[in-house]
């Protein structure tokens, strides 16, 4: 494996959202080259389809591009993190997933919830969530979509790969969701409790951190994907 990226991001319109106010131009030949000598030369073609997939289309409503990146993530392979990154929790960045193509559940929510900031989509309107997935008996993550706030959520998942209302995944049980500012506590089944800042959340910072210097970590094992 090559030495990972050491620039990425630092132009994205997504840092904007969560950084300052100023809106800065995508600057796609240097991920793309940075992805290529970092991960080789299938990496550089799944960071053109991740810019490409950024273009913005003024034809396209908003659940057609949840559509999109929801469809586009969920081919990446999942990994646990011991396995890839040598951790048992490690939140990757966008660029990381698509470098290595793979990761958990956190992964693709991060990776969906960054690419539809980038898409216009308002961070208001969205949420990561952390769940307690009932049949498999474990915690999980997925981005929650509001269309307005007192929406019922519709679910971008990994595990089901069809986008529906919260009020149909009978499955997951949700325990905590965060944005960029703002993080929920669930009480019961559909009602949320504002509970401070999201900065309270030490790998949301982490990750954020590492976006914003664009320090990317070697994963410990060379993946052929």
């Amino acid at each position: 494996m090559k030495k990972p990226v050491h620039i990425l991001f630092l132009s994205m319109t997504f840092l904007s959202a969560l950084y300052a106010d100023q809106i800065t131009a995508l600057d796609g030949p240097k991920i793309v080259e940075a992805l290529k000598q970092s991960y080789g030369e299938r990496a550089a073609k799944r960071g053109n389809a991740w810019l490409n997939l950024m273009v913005p289309d003024t034809n396209a409503l908003e659940n057609d591009n949840l559509e999109k990146v929801n469809r586009f993530f969920n081919t990446f392979h999942f990994i646990d993190d011991i396995k890839l990154w040598g951790v048992n929790n490690y939140w990757a960045t966008p660029v990381e997933f698509i470098g290595v193509n793979g990761g958990d559940c956190e992964d693709y929510s991060i990776a969906k919830y960054f690419t539809l900031l980038e898409l216009g989509v308002a961070d208001e309107k969205m949420r990561i969530t952390m769940v307690k997935a009932v049949h498999l008996n474990q915690y999980h993550m997925v981005l929650a979509y509001y269309d307005t706030p007192a929406s019922i959520p519709l679910i971008l998942d990994n595990i089901d790969g069809v986008i529906k209302p919260a009020n149909e995944r009978n499955d997951l049980i949700p325990v905590f969701s965060f944005n960029a500012s703002q993080l929920w506590l669930n009480k019961e089944r559909g009602q949320s409790v504002l509970s401070g800042n999201s900065s309270r959340l030490k790998r949301w910072q982490d990750l954020r951190q590492r976006i914003n210097t664009a320090k990317l970590k070697q994963p410990k094992i060379k993946l052929e994907f």
